[in-house]
């Protein structure tokens, strides 16, 4: 599956470390920071602090709606 950007859809490298290309960040935060937030996640990156947060991949908790008695306190 490609990667694309959340701003435009446009496909991304798969090695990129944000979601979005570089169009759209520079238009979002401007040249300037777009290339510093760049250079602060390959850094990230290449340290191993980097963490994957696609939320194609993560998989879904599923939440109960039900509301259990026990949790509340007994008069």
């Amino acid at each position: 599956m490609a990667k694309k950007c959340i701003y435009c859809g446009a496909e991304i490298s798969e090695e990129c470390v944000v979601d979005f290309c570089s169009k759209c960040g520079k238009s979002v935060w401007g040249e300037k920071m777009f290339n510093t937030i760049i250079k602060n996640m390959e850094d990230a990156r290449s340290k191993g602090d980097l963490v994957s947060t696609n939320l194609l991949e993560t998989p879904k908790k599923q939440v109960s709606t039900e509301v259990e008695s026990e949790n509340f306190p007994r008069y």
